[in-house]
């Protein structure tokens, strides 16, 4: 993708991460798990091509280019909104769309680097072997919001400040159980979430298609962790455990507060002190930050690390009553409409063979 793009120059916001991981070989080929060995059978029967799965010939209108309705954004029936003209109110919708899908092309080249750090450092085979399989899939991510961005969207942000430092906190901790928890659980997790906002409100055809499909891959790689880390949790001491509830505690207040892309509302020259009171108590981006949890919740609850500090973190940010979510029956629906977007994709197939055919 063409740095021209950017709304910063990329020399200004790329860097190196040092990270002290220690690779690990497992020489017993013929242990594994049964449920992650199965995981494993799906991930290689459930890969896809990008270029062929999806059609990118449909165009995108630029004034409203995911299709939301304007209840949908977050600066809706305030004085700033309505001071807007029409042409204010389409740049605004087009540069914050750009602004999502360029911190989920990001972050998914997060997750691409650190599944690749996972097949390193994890001891497990059948861990490596489903590992393996995650990183193909977030090369196509990767790939895919890439590829939206440039073609379509033709518009990127920089990754967010505090994206880049939940991803530095992740890559350079030497522990295979952070890495697993902080992309697997915390980061896919939100995006989950935020990929399911497109999918089911959305109304332009080729991002709800596009994030269906991504979210039956991520549907994956969360049970990955969850299935993971509920195995190796039982055996740490209570410090190690608490440790592991502080970070969560702590990258969960992050991804709430500060993931508000105030990049967009600098580049178009708003004032960031209105848009900033006005949004600390916006009832849409309330409502949108609590079901940005809707995932996380649930699967740091079935891991194990549920003492009080994470519950209580949880009741004060009105988010507990996501742990009565079952995380299996969340990833199944997401399956599910993964498959019946595949059906429809398919059935306009035959439809148009047909059509030709009568031709």
């Amino acid at each position: 993708m063409s740095t021209r793009m950017y709304t910063m120059p990329v020399e200004q916001t790329q860097w190196a991460v040092n990270s002290p991981a220690t690779t690990v070989f497992n020489w017993e080929y013929d242990e594994g798990r049964d449920k992650l060995l199965n995981l494993y059978e799906k991930g290689k029967n459930k890969q896809w091509n990008t270029n062929t799965r999806l059609d990118w010939s449909q165009e995108i209108d630029f004034n409203n280019p995911l299709g939301f309705p304007d209840e949908y954004n977050a600066l809706f029936g305030s004085d700033i909104w309505n001071k807007l003209d029409d042409k204010g109110k389409a740049e605004l919708r087009l540069h914050g769309a750009s602004w999502q899908f360029s911190q989920f092309l990001h972050g998914e080249q997060g997750a691409l680097i650190c599944t690749a750090k996972i097949v390193q450092t994890v001891p497990d085979i059948d861990s490596k072997f489903y590992a393996s399989t995650q990183v193909i899939d977030e090369a196509r991510h990767v790939e895919t919001y890439s590829r939206y961005l440039r073609e379509k969207l033709q518009l990127a942000y920089p990754i967010n400040p505090h994206l880049k430092a939940l991803l530095d906190d992740v890559i350079q901790d030497s522990r295979w159980d952070l890495t697993y928890l902080g992309m697997q659980i915390l980061i896919e997790g939100l995006a989950l979430a935020a990929f399911n906002t497109i999918r089911d409100l959305a109304t332009e055809p080729l991002a709800q298609t596009l994030n269906a499909y991504v979210m039956q891959d991520e549907a994956r790689h969360v049970a990955f962790g969850r299935m993971s880390l509920r195995d190796y949790y039982p055996q740490l001491s209570d410090k190690e455990r608490d440790e592991r509830e502080e970070f969560v505690v702590e990258a969960c207040y992050l991804m709430r507060d500060r993931f508000l892309g105030e990049e967009v509302y600098q580049n178009l020259g708003f004032n960031l002190k209105e848009i900033g009171d006005y949004l600390e108590n916006a009832p849409i981006l309330r409502e949108f930050r609590k079901m940005l949890f809707s995932r996380i919740v649930p699967t740091i609850k079935d891991i194990g690390l549920w003492g009080p500090r994470v519950q209580k973190a949880y009741s004060d940010m009105g988010i507990i009553d996501f742990s009565m979510l079952n995380p299996q029956e969340l990833s199944d629906h997401d399956e599910v409409v993964a498959e019946q977007f595949e059906a429809r994709r398919k059935a306009d197939i035959d439809s148009a063979v047909l059509v030709g055919s009568l031709n």
